[in-house]
């Protein structure tokens, strides 16, 4: 079901909201109406009946604190049973059908609860007049059920300006002297997802490191040596709860929840947390840990399956008075498939053997009453695809690719299940094609879209997010939990407030600063989910085209700017958690940026015999130690707090699997006092690999006896200049001069002074095209060095071809330059609606601007459109040339999930030529990905799927269309070679528009 905020008109609140995604009801000034929470140094009192539950008698402890953390002044908490005898107006906390004292002020003042009765979770807070003998008013919150009475307290608390991350991030509350409620109150209907869960994964070294330090005394549980234990979950269950997920896979490698701890399960019942396990841990049983120490034989059913029942029903008997989703089916030991020749038959005795667990366990309750869900991850999906049968009441948990890209959603027949859908998404993974566990690497606007889909199509049952050590992931996980909270609230168009009204809570800055950290929390995902951190080397970025590597480092040198700029305005007690959430993610992943980045420029200069080489050299190993000072500033914070949770590796990966040790990445050096064999001075121009004067294998075809270099320049090139380094091609210090011999060629600078301190300079080359006539021409850069006394002079050339192009009068789009033509999806010229379907542009999303999907999802009654047909983007463009040209169009790497049979398609048109259709995500075997999904160039790696299209082009004015087939593509960029686009990994900056 859908989420529904009740929205109340409030015209007097003050502008501090504190919530993410709430209707406030708080305001921290008193107006005629509101009713005091804490005002003139006294405080509400809170009152609960004794008869309520246990963990909503501990949540309102938390509440009272909360109120003190805020204003000094600390409530009192106390049960009673009837009219308390006090004269200040209390809050009265209850539990709808639970609490004795609510249900006899429901029955007397006759309030209207029927908007939460009997939904999941809900809430309603109001102010009510003489709710019971002698008060004459009173705050109400009350509860639907245990957790919509927990989630009153907590979206209070939020609201007055505790952090869910007041602990975990270290979030300091802002002072207030006063808080007061509307008398409206705040309200809440079912959430949009039943259960929002967590699942604590890959959680060595991080997380266990710190843990063991933190919560133990170096001794772990008694039989795994884990130091996760009921003080570590304690205050994970807390933090669930306040950012409103209510069930959790714990950690399972290494650790077993359920005997690590004899308090563990106790506690999360008691505290309100759902318990589950992971997808390969059926029955409540931690696999492979416990199997391991208390499992008899092989984990395999076909072979012992009397023991795994037996394994499985101490399991259920174990777990059987807690509130639990149970995972059923079964994987193989270590997260591998089953063993045996017919999989789907022996899963299905094995789920038959598991409900006979449970109707013996729970003495002959029906199971379809008990919550189930089976996790169809990777091969199990494959069986479910080949015939497996599921039970209609158990949820059908879908998986996502390890990689944030959804491999399945319910398909129409799928959705009318008892049990539902839900599923299982990762912002942390350890497995092919690589591990990437270090730093936030995955984009809001990616899990909106991907989990949007989920909500359309109903998959709402349960959702699960794969977070790692928790620590770094803290807004992702928020977002994505905040998400199935209430979907409503959250869509393509205002994800920016939730990162800004996330940097107000979490950090209490002005609007202008919030909206810098929104930019500087944008980009750095986008950086670092262009590609994962753990995925970069040294040539990832092109070195020589499109100026791609520098802009890369000069983007992420201006993220690190603006994150100091934010982080040394902030005050002393707000810094540790800006340096957690925001500042040390940014100066880390903007270090290794740099670090891989000098690395491929320093064996570029070294081929091209520059001296240089060892200053990139040098700053290398500056960067790579730098990369550990970052860990340790991590590590010292607040005394240590957070000692061990940056140990991650993630420097040096050889293959899948984490590096035993960060390593630098390779360097090399020229002799810093032998002469260059041609010379003292080095021209490198802008595009290719090679320097001049002497031999280099990239000159020509040759590599020996080159002519000197020749660079092109088109008129409507949005690179507007070219670039010639001079660079020292040894120890011999020397001045140069760069002469142009034509009037239309200008140079800067057109002299310098080049020495072993100075290795080089960039002189650019511009040309005034108002001095062309159309089409080609050309003139020369002659450098000249001059260096000692007598002075020794070596001279050399370069060239520069211009282009001077011109469009018709009255054309508008696109135009070519240097054989490319290159544009942001979003800048369609026109889009074209059909049945009420568009191209809906997904802001933020992707490697470059934007990405556009066909909208809405659910639109045309579900059905796809033949190629040509569909909703339309149409981009008018400009070519010079006839070619035999290449439209390569650029989508996000998204799966197959609508199904088989729909399989995720669009079309490419040029003007009134016959559409091409691009089916582009290739079938696999069942449970299987594609071979071009995985390896280090496969999709996932490169966060992007080309699709080419290859057509005669001639010489004018065009128009390219992209229709939808079928929705949820969703398209970054087009590129057209017409051949002269060459290789990056951003591809060609956007052509130059006419507007």
């Amino acid at each position: 079901m859908m989420a529904f905020f009740i929205t109340l008109a409030l015209s007097f609140l003050v502008s501090s909201v504190n919530a993410l995604g709430q209707d406030t009801c708080v305001a921290f000034q008193a107006s005629a109406s509101t009713f005091s929470i804490a005002s003139n140094g006294k405080a509400a009192p809170l009152i609960l009946s004794a008869d309520e539950w246990p963990g909503v008698q501990r949540a309102a402890q938390d509440f009272a604190a909360d109120i003190q953390r805020v204003t000094g002044i600390t409530p009192t908490v106390s049960n009673s049973s009837s009219a308390p005898s006090r004269s200040a107006l209390p809050i009265i906390i209850g539990t709808l059908g639970k609490s004795s004292l609510i249900n006899q002020i429901v029955n007397s003042t006759k309030l209207d609860v029927s908007s939460i009765e009997n939904n999941w979770e809900a809430f309603m807070t109001r102010v009510v007049a003489n709710p019971l003998p002698g008060i004459a008013k009173a705050y109400l919150v009350i509860g639907a059920d245990k957790r919509g009475t927990i989630f009153a307290l907590y979206d209070h608390s939020e609201q007055f300006g505790v952090s869910p991350w007041y602990w975990w991030a270290d979030v300091p509350t802002t002072q207030h002297s006063a808080l007061f409620v509307t008398p409206g109150g705040c309200s809440h209907g079912t959430p949009s997802v039943k259960y929002r869960g967590i699942f604590l994964n890959d959680e060595q070294p991080a997380l266990q490191n710190w843990a063991a330090e933190k919560f133990t005394n170096g001794t772990g549980a008694a039989l795994t040596g884990s130091p996760l234990n009921h003080l570590f979950y304690t205050k994970l269950f807390e933090l669930m709860l306040r950012f409103k997920a209510n069930h959790l896979w714990p950690a399972q490698w290494s650790s077993a929840f359920g005997i690590d701890d004899s308090q563990n399960q106790f506690l999360a019942d008691y505290y309100g947390i759902v318990m589950g396990s992971s997808h390969e841990e059926p029955m409540m049983r931690s696999i492979p840990v416990e199997w391991n120490l208390l499992g008899t034989g092989a984990w395999d059913y076909s072979i012992i399956l009397q023991n795994i029942n037996a394994f499985w029903v101490n399991g259920t008997i174990r777990s059987k008075p807690f509130e639990n989703v149970w995972t059923i089916g079964m994987r193989g030991n270590g997260d591998e498939p089953i063993s045996g020749a017919d999989a789907i038959t022996l899963l299905q005795d094995i789920t038959a053997n598991q409900t006979q667990i449970f109707r013996q366990v729970f003495n002959g309750t029906d199971p379809s009453t008990i919550p189930q869900v089976w996790a169809l991850y990777k091969e199990v999906e494959g069986y479910y695809d080949q015939g497996l049968q599921v039970e209609d009441y158990v949820t059908l948990l879908w998986s996502d690719d390890n990689w944030g890209n959804v491999r399945r959603y319910p398909l129409p027949s799928e959705r009318n299940r008892t049990g539902g859908a839900g599923v299982y998404y990762h912002v942390d993974y350890v497995g092919s094609p690589r591990d990437y566990k270090w730093i936030a690497s995955s984009q809001i606007s990616k899990i909106h879209e991907q989990m949007s889909i989920a909500i359309d199509r109903d998959a709402t049952r349960l959702w699960v997010l794969n977070v790692g050590d928790l620590k770094p992931l803290e807004k992702e996980t928020e977002f994505f939990i905040s998400y199935g909270w209430n979907a409503t609230r959250w869509n393509a168009d205002n994800l920016d407030t939730f990162v800004s009204s996330w940097a107000k809570r979490e950090f209490d800055v002005s609007d202008s600063d919030a909206a810098a950290v929104t930019d500087i929390v944008a980009n750095l995902t986008r950086f670092n989910a262009r590609r994962k951190p753990e995925l970069l080397n040294s040539t990832t970025y092109s070195l020589i085209n499109y100026r791609e590597s520098d802009n890369v480092l000069a983007a992420w040198n201006q993220l690190q700017t603006a994150s100091t700029a934010i982080y040394n305005k902030l005050p002393s007690a707000t810094k540790p958690a800006f340096f957690q959430l925001v500042h040390h993610p940014v100066l880390a992943s903007a270090n290794l940026g740099n670090m891989l980045i000098a690395a491929g420029k320093n064996n570029l200069r070294a081929s091209q015999a520059r001296l240089s080489a060892n200053t990139l050299a040098d700053q290398v190993e500056t960067l790579f130690e730098h990369d550990f000072d970052l860990e340790a500033q991590y590590h010292s914070l607040l005394d240590g707090k957070w000692d061990h949770m940056m140990d991650q590796t993630h420097l040096g990966y050889a293959y899948w699997q984490q590096p035993m040790t960060n390593s630098m990445p390779l360097i090399t050096r020229v002799q810093k006092n032998k002469q260059a064999l041609p010379g003292m001075m080095r021209i490198s121009p802008e595009g290719s690999l090679a320097a001049w004067p002497g031999d280099n294998q990239f000159q020509c075809s040759n590599g020996f006896n080159c002519p000197p270099p020749t660079l092109n320049i088109d008129q409507f090139d949005p690179i507007p200049n070219r670039f010639i380094d001079v660079g020292a091609g040894g120890p011999t210090p020397f001045t140069f001069t760069a002469v142009s011999n034509s009037s239309w060629l200008t140079v800067s600078p057109a002299h310098g002074s080049i020495s072993p301190a100075n290795p080089e300079e960039r002189v650019f080359a511009s040309v005034d095209w108002t001095k062309l006539p159309e089409g080609l021409s050309a003139a020369n850069i002659t450098f000249t060095a001059v260096s000692g006394s007598p002075p020794t002079t070596m001279m050399f050339p370069a060239f520069i071809v211009a282009n001077k192009t011109s469009v018709p009068a009255g054309f508008k789009g696109f135009v070519e330059a240097g054989g490319a033509i290159a544009f942001e999806a979003e800048h369609a010229t026109r889009n074209n609606s059909v049945a009420g379907m568009f191209w809906k542009v997904l802001p933020g999303l992707g490697k470059t601007l934007s990405g556009v999907t066909p909208w809405p999802r659910l639109g045309n009654n579900e059905n796809n459109f033949t190629a040509g047909s569909g909703p339309s983007l149409e981009y008018d463009f400009y070519t010079f040339t006839n070619s035999n040209a290449t439209v390569t169009t650029y989508v996000s790497p998204s799966n197959n999930g609508l199904g088989a049979d729909r399989p995720l398609g669009f079309a490419v048109q040029i003007d009134s030529g016959v559409p091409q259709s691009n089916y582009f995500f290739p079938p696999a075997a069942p449970g299987q990905q594609p071979a071009a999904w995985d390896g280090n160039d496969g999709f996932v790696a490169n966060s992007i799927i080309a699709v080419p299209n290859s057509l005669t082009l001639p010489s004018g004015a065009h128009t390219l269309k992209i229709s939808m087939i079928e929705p949820a593509v969703v398209v970054q960029k087009v590129v057209i070679n017409t051949g002269g686009v060459k290789p990056s990994y951003l591809g060609p900056p956007e052509s130059v528009l006419i507007k």
